[in-house]
C-alpha cells in the first residue's frame, strides 16, 4: 500500500536531510581545520627549533664551548611546547639525541573507539614535521617536532563535542522555522482542495479567492476558469435537457392524441362493423358468427393495449387528478398487469401535490421507468414506492424524495447506464437534483432522488397586517 505524507512534512523532512548533510560538511571542515592547524603550529615549532639548534652551534663555535651541551631543547620546551607536543632531535644516523613531550591534558570522556579509528585512517594525527638544522652549509640533523595521536584525537573529540550540540539545536530549531514557514505558505492549499472537493459535489459554483504566490494565483486562474466554463456548459446541457424532455412530453402528447383519435377511432369502428356484421350473420349465415366474435375480441384487446400505450405517453392523472393520484393510478395498473408474485407498493406523505407541475410530472415519469425496470429486470415479489415531501421551516426551502426499492437478488449491475437509467439521470440533473443507486436493505436494489423545491418566502408584517385588519 502507498503511503501518502503530508507535503509540509515532507518538504521539511528535505530540508532536514540537506541541513544534516550541511552540518556533516561543516563537522568534517571543523576536523579538517584542527588538524590542518596542529600541523602548522608543529611546523613552526619545528622551524623555531631547528633555528635555536643552529644558534646553539654557532654560539658553542665562537666560545670555542665543547658540544657536550647539545642539543638543549628546554628553551624551545618552555616557549612553544603544547600538550602532547613532542620536540626532538635527530641525528644524521636517524637517531633521536634528546627529546621533550609536553603532558596531556586530563581527560573526562576518551573519544568512541569508532570515531578514533576513523579520524586515524582520515588524518594520521602522529604525523611529524621536520626541519634541517644547518651550520657551515652542511646538515648537522633534524628538529622534529609531532603530536601524540592520542592527545590529538582527543583534542579532535572535544572540538566536536562542543560543536554538535549547537548544530543539533541548530537543525531542530530549522525544521520547526522551516515547518511552520510552510504550513503557513501552503494554507492555500487547503482552499484549493475545499474547491476540488465541491467541484467533485457538482458544486460549480466554486471560486478561489487570489493568492500571494505566483504559482499558487496561476493554479487559481485556471481553477476559476475551468470551474465557469463547467458551470456554463452544465447550464446550457441542462437547459438543452430541459428542452429535449418538453419536446418529446409535446411529441408523446401529440402521439398520443394522433393514437386516440385516428387508431383508437378505427379500433371502434372495426368493433362496431364487427358486431354488425355478427348480427347479419346470425341470421344468414351462422357460420361466420365465430370469426365475428373472434375480430371483436382482437380489437378489444388492441383498444385495451391503446389504453396502456396512451396512459404511458401522456398520464392524463399527472394534469386533472394531481402527482399523488397519478402514482397510485400507476402502482395500482402495474398490481393489474402483472398478476403474479409481484406486488406493487406506495407510501405517500408530505404536501406531494404542491409541487409544480414540471417537477409533477418529471417525478411521475421517473417513478415510471424506476417501476418499469424493477418490473423487468430485478425479479423481486416485493416493489415499494415512496415519495415523501420534506420541508425545512428556518430557510423555507423544501425537497421531495423518490424512493424505490425491490428485494430481488443482488445484481453487479445494479446502477449501470442504459437509455431509461440515462433518462433518469437527465430528468434528476434538469430539476437540479441528485440521484443515487445502492443495494437495499432486504437485498435488491434502491433507487433515490431527492429533488429541492423552490424556497416559499415567509409572508412578511405589511403582507399579513391588512388580513388581520380585514378579519378584525
Amino acid at each position: 500500500m502507498l503511503t501518502r505524507y503530508d507535503l509540509k512534512y515532507r518538504l521539511t523532512l528535505r530540508i532536514a536531510v540537506v541541513s544534516a548533510l550541511c552540518f556533516a560538511a561543516i563537522s568534517a571542515y571543523v576536523l579538517f581545520d584542527i588538524d590542518r592547524s596542529a600541523h602548522l603550529r608543529n611546523e613552526r615549532i619545528a622551524e623555531i627549533t631547528a633555528r635555536t639548534l643552529q644558534l646553539q652551534q654557532s654560539k658553542m663555535h665562537w666560545v670555542n664551548s665543547p658540544q657536550a651541551g647539545f642539543p638543549d631543547l628546554d628553551a624551545v620546551a618552555a616557549a612553544a611546547i603544547g600538550p602532547g607536543v613532542c620536540i626532538a632531535y635527530r641525528g644524521l644516523d636517524g637517531a633521536i639525541v634528546q627529546r621533550i613531550c609536553g603532558g596531556a591534558e586530563a581527560q573526562t570522556n576518551d573519544p568512541p573507539r569508532a570515531f578514533t579509528l576513523l579520524y586515524r585512517q582520515l588524518f594520521d594525527p602522529g604525523r611529524e614535521a621536520a626541519r634541517p638544522v644547518v651550520f657551515r652549509d652542511g646538515k648537522t640533523g633534524d628538529a622534529v617536532v609531532w603530536t601524540d595521536a592520542g592527545a590529538m584525537t582527543a583534542e579532535a573529540w572535544r572540538e566536536l563535542g562542543r560543536l554538535l550540540p549547537v548544530l543539533g539545536t541548530a537543525l531542530v530549531l530549522l525544521c520547526v522555522l522551516a515547518y511552520t514557514a510552510l504550513a503557513r505558505a501552503l494554507r492555500p492549499t487547503r482552499l484549493i482542495r475545499a474547491g476540488l472537493e465541491r467541484i467533485a459535489a457538482n458544486d460549480l459554483s466554486a471560486r478561489l479567492p487570489p493568492f500571494d504566490l505566483a504559482e499558487l494565483s496561476a493554479i487559481r486562474d485556471a481553477f476559476n476558469q475551468l470551474a465557469e466554463g463547467l458551470e456554463t456548459a452544465l447550464a446550457q446541457r441542462s437547459e438543452l435537457t430541459r428542452r429535449l424532455i418538453a419536446l418529446e412530453d409535446d411529441e408523446r402528447r401529440h402521439l398520443a392524441r394522433e393514437l386516440h383519435d385516428e387508431f383508437g377511432q378505427s379500433l371502434a369502428a372495426i368493433r362496431a362493423l364487427a358486431a354488425s356484421i355478427r348480427h347479419s350473420a346470425a341470421q344468414d349465415c351462422p357460420a361466420l358468427v365465430g370469426e365475428c366474435d373472434s375480430i371483436a375480441r382482437a380489437a378489444a384487446d388492441m383498444m385495451d393495449m391503446l389504453r396502456g400505450t396512451l396512459v404511458r405517453l401522456r398520464p392524463p392523472d399527472v394534469d386533472q387528478l394531481g402527482l399523488a393520484a397519478s402514482l397510485e393510478g400507476l402502482v395500482a395498473g402495474w398490481n393489474r398487469r402483472q398478476q403474479g408474485p409481484t406486488r406493487f407498493e406506495i407510501e405517500l406523505s408530505g404536501g406531494i401535490d404542491q409541487v409544480s407541475d414540471m417537477i409533477a410530472i418529471n417525478l411521475y415519469r421517473i417513478a415510471q421507468e424506476a417501476l418499469t425496470n424493477a418490473a423487468k429486470h430485478a425479479g423481486a415479489t416485493r416493489v415499494r414506492l415512496q415519495l415523501a415531501r420534506h420541508d425545512r421551516p428556518g430557510d423555507g426551502s423544501a425537497a421531495i424524495a423518490l424512493t424505490v426499492e425491490d428485494d430481488g437478488p443482488a445484481s453487479e449491475t445494479v446502477g449501470t447506464s442504459g437509455m431509461g437509467l440515462l433518462g433518469m439521470r437527465e430528468r434528476v440533473a434538469t430539476l437540479g437534483g441528485k440521484m443515487s443507486f445502492a443495494a437495499g436493505q432486504n437485498g435488491g436494489a434502491q433507487l433515490s432522488v431527492v429533488i429541492p423545491l423552490p424556497a416559499v418566502p415567509a409572508p412578511s408584517f405589511e403582507q399579513t397586517q391588512p388580513a388581520a385588519a380585514c378579519a378584525a
